[in-house]
């Protein structure tokens, strides 16, 4: 740092300038990058680092004066690396781009990625979101145009999500270009939050339930944090639109706090043995997880789609329960035209893009009947304009 600072203080230095203006450049740099990347594992240090930047380029006093033409001349001679910087999956890049039956499920959005590392895991979450069949066959043409350049898959090197299992989602890449891939782990810690619950004081048959439930809330929360493109269309914290949770970060905190309450208040109606009381606190849950969505949703055959399925698998159980002790229950997931399903809903968000027009594209809340009182659902339907 000390020759730094004395060659930034070294007057009528065309040296000191470049060196000046390339700080600036690495300053601005990396505060977008945190701005984009706030939970990155070198946020931290990142943080430190512009400390130091601001401590050689101050005081402002000091700064060099030039006119625009002078600027001009050095940023010529400091390019922006990234934006200058080719990249080497450029045609898995284009194909992803233009593939046409891909846009039918993801919209025309087009990839942002400026990077290789970014780029695979851009293409590889948004697979997540399309039927299974046609993500593998697009996975397998990735690590083909990979290979060409030099890269190959590792399945070593992944983010881990806490899940039940230990289950490879999407590989990594090494070699040329080094990427890391996502994985559910059975040695991933759930969320803090979820952690300090007791999660052992309830019925045998609801207790692997349960921990599968605490996995999911800590997997869908820690997903929240590397996907850009999640929503939230949880009625009780915004009911007029869905917000997304990168550029709204206040509903991603609210959002958040709202999955991992509608948990806690599950296991503590569990604790209660009160059959009803607990089938109602389910239903919240499930629909908090299902308000998760994408613009457009997710397909119900896509990774995303599945993983979401589960809870009603889970509810299933939680209502056959409530009729083994004589009570009358009837649960509807909504879907299929939404004039059809309208009526036995409430509060319905309309979106202009996905499936086909006039249908519901995804069932936040499911219908249901409980003894003689109704609860309606609450879905997200396509305009039939």
């Amino acid at each position: 740092m000390e020759n730094f600072t004395k060659l930034l203080k070294t007057e009528n230095s065309e040296l000191s300038r470049l060196l000046q203006f390339s700080l600036y450049g690495i300053e601005a740099a990396l505060k977008q990058a945190l701005t984009k990347y706030p939970n990155d594992p070198g946020a931290d240090l990142c943080q430190a680092a512009l400390q130091e930047l601001n401590t050689l380029l101050q005081p402002a006093s000091e700064i060099i004066s030039v006119d625009n033409s002078d600027l001009a001349d050095i940023l010529q001679i400091a390019p922006d690396p990234i934006q200058n910087r080719e990249l080497k999956l450029g045609r898995l890049q284009n194909e992803f781009n233009s593939d046409k039956q891909l846009a039918l499920y993801l919209g025309d959005t087009q990839l942002q990625s400026q990077t290789d590392y970014d780029l695979w895991n851009e293409i590889h979450r948004k697979l997540l979101r399309v039927p299974e069949d046609l993500a593998v066959s697009w996975r397998q043409r990735a690590l083909v145009i990979a290979k060409e350049v030099g890269a190959q898959e590792d399945t070593s090197n992944c983010l881990s999500l806490p899940f039940n299992k230990h289950e490879n989602i999407y590989p990594g890449l090494k070699g040329s270009i080094t990427v890391q891939g996502l994985c559910f782990s059975n040695v991933a810690q759930n969320h803090p939050q979820i952690d300090q619950l007791n999660l052992n004081n309830y019925q045998v048959n609801f207790q692997e339930d349960i921990y599968f439930l605490a996995n999911l809330v800590s997997s869908c929360i820690k997903f929240i944090d590397i996907e850009p493109d999640l929503h939230h269309a949880l009625k009780n914290i915004f009911s007029f639109d869905i917000m997304n949770l990168y550029s709204k970060p206040e509903h991603r905190c609210q959002y958040t706090d709202a999955l991992i309450e509608s948990f806690w208040r599950m296991l503590k109606a569990e604790e209660s043995a009160d059959s009803l009381s607990a089938l109602r606190h389910w239903i919240d849950l499930d629909e908090a997880i299902h308000s998760l969505v994408f613009v457009p949703p997710a397909d119900r055959f896509s990774w995303w789609g599945k993983l979401q399925q589960e809870t009603r698998r889970l509810l299933k159980k939680v209502v056959q329960r409530a009729v083994s002790e004589g009570h009358n229950i009837r649960i509807r997931q909504l879907s299929g035209l939404y004039a059809d399903v309208c009526a036995y809903s409430k509060d319905d968000l309309r979106l202009e893009i996905g499936g086909n027009p006039g249908e519901v594209l995804s069932c936040l809340r499911v219908y249901a009947k409980i003894n003689e009182q109704e609860f309606p659902g609450r879905v997200l339907f396509r305009s039939s304009r």
